[in-house]
């Protein structure tokens, strides 16, 4: 074998590699491609995690239907005709009729033990829970608070899985949420979102309001259904949704784990929760309303609605009036009202300064125990 031949055959590996070469140049995927196969497996991998929080989640939420026998009404006929004959009494005496609800809960002990709205289960007379499975189950009411929208029941059952409690005061704005429920009857919904805000207060949703805002879908019959993180764990309740056609609009409200927990508690120890009342609708006083109403400063509560014969009635206060202090506490606005009346002894007497028509003036207040009526849940 000659040099030429030598050479040759040291020409042929070369030739062969950068053969190689070219061909991966001409397959590799460019830079952008490279970017999008990683956006892409980032989106793989949320959506796994979706998935897993699902799968793990929706086994411990449930659907609640809750029925009433409303008594029938007489509608508005003149006096002078009525004890005319019982026929037609009965005539002008409109039937009975079933008044069904549908919601959402959280088994939140494997004893049987599930937390809802106190709105998804007001005034009923039968309640029935429907598991994961279909399995149904009588529910059986083991306490409400109307005050804070929350509710336990329980069902004749054993070994359940639950969804854990997490710290909701860690959540932040722009972390994802997923909510879980039956949105019109739809049982194991899951939809997703983000938190939207946190600590909403004013709404006019409860007496006691520090609502998570998210834009997760929920709908009516989500109520009392899962707000979870990613990592399984219950941050919240699903409470109501703010919109103008009555469905969703991507404001939504949930009651956070760290009031539903203590309260879901001492439902449990308790049966009950007894609270302070005043019997006012506070609504915080700002920058336009002060104007409005001719104050030097945004500051304290108007009393937009009263109980009648209720604490705040019986000392002399009035809708309209502005209630700038409890005792030596200074009230900025609605959150500051409803943590000084939560801390105030029942059966105590307090003294407010209210400003009517530009003066001040002070009243004596007396709290009395709340009434367990969730028609004034709105109701300070």
């Amino acid at each position: 074998m000659g040099v030429a031949d030598l050479s040759a055959g040291l020409r042929r590996p070369r030739a062969a590699v950068l053969a190689a070469l070219l061909m991966l140049l001409l397959t590799s995927p460019s830079p952008e491609a490279r970017g999008d196969e990683a956006a892409i497996a980032t989106a793989k991998q949320l959506s796994a995690a979706f998935a897993a929080v699902a799968a793990r989640v929706t086994p411990a939420v449930v659907n609640i239907s809750s029925s009433r026998v409303e008594q029938g009404r007489r509608p508005p006929v003149s006096p002078l005709f009525r004890g005319l004959l019982p026929e037609l009494d009965e005539m002008f005496v409109q039937p009975r009729r079933e008044v069904v609800g549908l919601g959402s809960g959280v088994i939140i002990r494997p004893d049987g033990y599930i937390v809802t709205n106190s709105h998804v289960i007001e005034g009923a007379q039968q309640i029935t829970v429907t598991l994961a499975d279909d399995t149904e189950h009588e529910g059986h009411l083991v306490g409400e608070d109307p005050f804070t929208d929350v509710a336990v029941i329980r069902i004749d059952t054993g070994n359940l899985p639950v969804v854990p409690f997490a710290n909701s005061d860690t959540l932040q704005v722009g972390e994802w949420v997923i909510a879980v429920g039956s949105p019109l009857g739809l049982a194991q919904t899951v939809t997703a979102g983000i938190v939207s805000a946190t600590g909403r207060k004013d709404i006019g949703l409860a007496g006691y309001e520090d609502f998570i805002q998210t834009d997760a879908a929920i709908n009516p019959g989500n109520s009392g259904g899962a707000l979870v993180n990613l990592d399984g764990e219950l941050v919240g309740i699903n409470t109501a949704i703010a919109s103008e056609g009555g469905g969703y609009d991507g404001v939504c409200f949930a009651v956070p784990a760290a009031v539903v927990f203590p309260v879901a508690d001492l439902l449990i120890r308790e049966g009950k929760i007894v609270r302070p009342f005043l019997g006012v609708t506070p609504k915080t006083v700002d920058r336009r309303l002060a104007q409005r109403l001719r104050l030097a400063e945004p500051r304290g509560v108007l009393v937009q609605n009263m109980i009648r014969q209720g604490p705040a009635h019986r000392a002399g206060l009035r809708p309209g009036d502005v209630l700038i202090q409890w005792g030596e506490k200074a009230v900025q606005g609605r959150a500051d009202l409803v943590n000084h009346v939560q801390a105030t002894e029942i059966g105590s007497e307090t003294t407010v300064i209210i400003v009517r028509e530009s003066k001040q003036y002070r009243a004596t207040v007396t709290l009395v125990q709340r009434p367990q009526n969730a028609q004034l849940r709105g109701v300070l």
